[in-house]
């Protein structure tokens, strides 16, 4: 049952636990159960709301950092990654397979802000070794929602 919660939670997390339970066809003191144990358990760690900022004018820009570091002896990358994840301008950190060791998504009003994080903050931390930022120019599509307007196909009539 908590995969199938999951589920559907995942996609609307607005939906009640009435409304769950009949879609799951679960007595509802069941699934508010199985949510109230999940959110005890960390599984489920939170609600968000998806926000298209683009749609109000707001200033606010993502970046995507590569970084690579030197792991610390006895403790990996675990000591590293909590280093920057305490940082609240710090959406997310991933530990990554392949060229770069993390990937940092961060949140900020300008381009020059991100800079001045990654040049004060990030790339003075002792176990860093590089870094390399991309900043996000538009969403297509985001936490599986699409976030533009969907361009249908259409065919000019030609007349001979």
């Amino acid at each position: 049952m908590r995969e199938k919660i999951l589920a559907v939670l995942e996609k609307n997390a607005r939906m009640d636990q009435k409304e769950l339970a009949a879609l799951l066809g679960e007595p509802e003191d069941a699934v508010a159960a199985e949510i109230a144990a999940m959110e005890k358990e960390k599984i489920i760690g939170g609600y968000h709301t998806l926000i298209d900022w683009d749609k109000i004018g707001a200033d606010k820009v993502t970046a995507l950092i590569e970084v690579k570091v030197t792991p610390q002896r006895g403790m990996g990358f675990d000591s590293i990654a909590e280093q920057i994840y305490r940082y609240p301008e710090v959406q997310a950190v991933y530990l990554m397979s392949g060229a770069f060791d993390f990937t940092v998504i961060l949140e900020g009003k300008t381009m020059r802000e991100v800079a001045q994080f990654v040049a004060d903050r990030l790339s003075p931390l002792e176990a860093v070794l590089s870094t390399a930022t991309h900043f996000v120019l538009k969403k297509y599509k985001d936490h599986g929602t699409i976030m533009v307007q969907e361009v249908k196909a259409e065919r000019m009539l030609v007349m001979p």
